[in-house]
Protein backbone atom coordinates (compact mmCIF):
# COMPACT_ATOMS: atom_id res chain seq x y z
CA UNK A 1 0.00 0.00 0.00
CA UNK A 2 1.03 3.41 -0.75
CA UNK A 3 1.70 5.27 2.43
CA UNK A 4 2.05 8.60 1.04
CA UNK A 5 -1.62 8.35 -0.31
CA UNK A 6 -3.43 6.95 3.43
CA UNK A 7 -1.64 10.10 4.78
CA UNK A 8 -2.84 12.73 2.38
CA UNK A 9 -6.26 11.12 2.83
CA UNK A 10 -6.17 11.87 6.41
CA UNK A 11 -5.03 15.62 6.00
CA UNK A 12 -7.49 16.70 3.82
CA UNK A 13 -10.50 15.89 6.49
CA UNK A 14 -8.01 18.07 8.75
CA UNK A 15 -9.10 21.38 9.54
CA UNK A 16 -6.37 24.09 9.92
CA UNK A 17 -6.76 26.49 12.89
CA UNK A 18 -5.35 27.81 15.82
CA UNK A 19 -5.31 26.34 18.91
CA UNK A 20 -6.69 28.32 22.03
CA UNK A 21 -7.44 27.00 25.98
CA UNK A 22 -6.95 23.34 24.68
CA UNK A 23 -9.08 23.54 21.64
CA UNK A 24 -8.67 24.26 18.04
CA UNK A 25 -10.13 27.30 16.38
CA UNK A 26 -11.61 26.33 13.49
CA UNK A 27 -13.25 28.69 10.17
CA UNK A 28 -16.34 26.54 10.41
CA UNK A 29 -17.36 27.29 12.89
CA UNK A 30 -18.53 30.94 14.74
CA UNK A 31 -16.99 33.16 17.17
CA UNK A 32 -19.06 31.89 19.57
CA UNK A 33 -18.52 28.14 18.76
CA UNK A 34 -14.94 28.51 19.06
CA UNK A 35 -15.40 30.70 21.96
CA UNK A 36 -17.12 27.46 24.14
CA UNK A 37 -14.09 25.02 23.22
CA UNK A 38 -11.31 27.13 25.04
CA UNK A 39 -10.83 26.59 29.06
CA UNK A 40 -9.13 29.87 28.40
CA UNK A 41 -12.31 31.82 27.79
CA UNK A 42 -15.07 30.05 30.04
CA UNK A 43 -15.49 33.72 32.52
CA UNK A 44 -16.10 35.46 28.70
CA UNK A 45 -18.30 33.01 27.51
CA UNK A 46 -20.08 33.63 30.78
CA UNK A 47 -19.85 36.82 30.61
CA UNK A 48 -21.39 36.81 26.82
CA UNK A 49 -24.24 34.86 28.21
CA UNK A 50 -25.42 36.56 30.89
CA UNK A 51 -25.17 39.95 28.61
CA UNK A 52 -27.40 38.71 25.91
CA UNK A 53 -24.70 38.77 23.24
CA UNK A 54 -24.16 35.06 22.22
CA UNK A 55 -27.15 35.61 19.20
CA UNK A 56 -25.10 38.21 17.99
CA UNK A 57 -21.69 36.68 18.16
CA UNK A 58 -23.02 34.15 16.25
CA UNK A 59 -24.24 36.04 13.73
CA UNK A 60 -22.97 36.97 10.14
CA UNK A 61 -20.42 39.71 11.22
CA UNK A 62 -17.90 39.98 10.27
CA UNK A 63 -16.67 40.84 14.05
CA UNK A 64 -13.01 41.05 15.56
CA UNK A 65 -13.23 40.14 18.90
CA UNK A 66 -10.26 40.68 21.46
CA UNK A 67 -11.16 38.37 23.95
CA UNK A 68 -9.60 38.44 27.33
CA UNK A 69 -8.52 35.20 29.43
CA UNK A 70 -10.16 33.98 32.60
CA UNK A 71 -6.46 35.09 33.82
CA UNK A 72 -7.50 38.68 32.55
CA UNK A 73 -10.93 38.46 34.06
CA UNK A 74 -9.33 37.81 37.49
CA UNK A 75 -6.72 40.38 37.51
CA UNK A 76 -9.79 42.55 38.07
CA UNK A 77 -10.67 43.76 41.84
CA UNK A 78 -11.85 40.97 43.51
CA UNK A 79 -15.73 40.64 43.49
CA UNK A 80 -15.67 42.75 40.13
CA UNK A 81 -16.66 39.91 37.60
CA UNK A 82 -19.17 38.52 40.13
CA UNK A 83 -20.86 41.78 40.40
CA UNK A 84 -20.98 41.91 36.23
CA UNK A 85 -22.72 39.04 35.69
CA UNK A 86 -25.88 40.35 37.79
CA UNK A 87 -29.11 40.82 35.80
CA UNK A 88 -28.91 44.51 36.63
CA UNK A 89 -25.72 45.23 35.43
CA UNK A 90 -26.74 43.83 32.06
CA UNK A 91 -26.37 47.06 30.69
CA UNK A 92 -22.48 47.78 31.98
CA UNK A 93 -21.27 44.26 31.41
CA UNK A 94 -22.76 44.71 27.75
CA UNK A 95 -20.82 48.26 27.19
CA UNK A 96 -17.45 46.15 28.30
CA UNK A 97 -17.79 43.25 26.27
CA UNK A 98 -19.13 45.27 22.96
CA UNK A 99 -15.65 47.58 23.67
CA UNK A 100 -13.77 44.49 23.26
CA UNK A 101 -15.37 43.68 19.69
CA UNK A 102 -14.93 45.82 15.96
CA UNK A 103 -17.16 46.08 13.01
CA UNK A 104 -15.01 44.08 10.76
CA UNK A 105 -12.03 41.38 9.84
CA UNK A 106 -8.71 42.89 11.46
CA UNK A 107 -6.01 40.19 10.99
CA UNK A 108 -2.60 40.69 12.56
CA UNK A 109 -1.33 41.17 9.19
CA UNK A 110 -3.84 44.33 9.04
CA UNK A 111 -2.67 46.40 12.39
CA UNK A 112 -0.59 49.00 12.14
CA UNK A 113 1.54 50.53 15.18
CA UNK A 114 -0.90 53.70 16.27
CA UNK A 115 -4.16 52.08 14.88
CA UNK A 116 -7.67 53.76 16.31
CA UNK A 117 -10.71 51.24 15.71
CA UNK A 118 -14.03 52.27 16.70
CA UNK A 119 -15.55 49.67 18.82
CA UNK A 120 -19.03 48.28 18.67
CA UNK A 121 -19.71 49.97 22.02
CA UNK A 122 -18.54 53.22 20.52
CA UNK A 123 -15.29 54.23 21.97
CA UNK A 124 -12.17 54.00 20.25
CA UNK A 125 -9.19 51.31 21.18
CA UNK A 126 -5.60 52.02 20.12
CA UNK A 127 -3.06 49.27 18.91
CA UNK A 128 0.74 49.69 19.59
CA UNK A 129 3.85 47.14 18.61
CA UNK A 130 6.50 47.41 20.87
CA UNK A 131 8.88 44.86 22.30
CA UNK A 132 7.79 42.81 19.05
CA UNK A 133 4.53 42.59 20.73
CA UNK A 134 1.29 43.71 19.73
CA UNK A 135 -0.85 45.73 22.38
CA UNK A 136 -4.44 47.23 22.24
CA UNK A 137 -4.48 49.73 24.26
CA UNK A 138 -2.73 48.29 27.55
CA UNK A 139 -3.54 44.68 26.83
CA UNK A 140 -1.28 42.63 25.32
CA UNK A 141 -2.39 40.24 22.34
CA UNK A 142 -1.41 36.51 23.36
CA UNK A 143 -2.71 34.86 20.48
CA UNK A 144 -3.84 36.40 16.94
CA UNK A 145 -5.91 35.10 13.81
CA UNK A 146 -8.11 32.46 15.16
CA UNK A 147 -10.74 32.74 12.39
CA UNK A 148 -13.88 32.05 12.45
CA UNK A 149 -17.00 32.04 9.43
CA UNK A 150 -17.84 35.17 11.25
CA UNK A 151 -14.66 37.22 11.92
CA UNK A 152 -11.50 36.31 13.90
CA UNK A 153 -10.55 36.35 17.54
CA UNK A 154 -7.31 37.80 19.15
CA UNK A 155 -6.95 36.79 22.66
CA UNK A 156 -5.59 39.48 25.36
CA UNK A 157 -4.38 39.40 28.66
CA UNK A 158 -6.48 41.87 29.92
CA UNK A 159 -9.65 42.98 30.45
CA UNK A 160 -10.57 46.71 28.37
CA UNK A 161 -12.68 49.13 30.41
CA UNK A 162 -14.22 52.23 28.17
CA UNK A 163 -14.03 55.10 29.66
CA UNK A 164 -17.35 56.28 31.66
Amino acid sequence: MDTSMAMADTTMHTQEGVMVGGALMVPTKNIVENALGSSDHTTLVAAVKAAGLVETLSGKGPFTVFAPTNEAFAKLPAGTVDKLLKPEMKKDLTGILTYHVIAGTYKAADLKDGLELTTVQGQKVKLSYKDNQWFINDAKITITDAVSSNGVTHVIDAVLMPKK
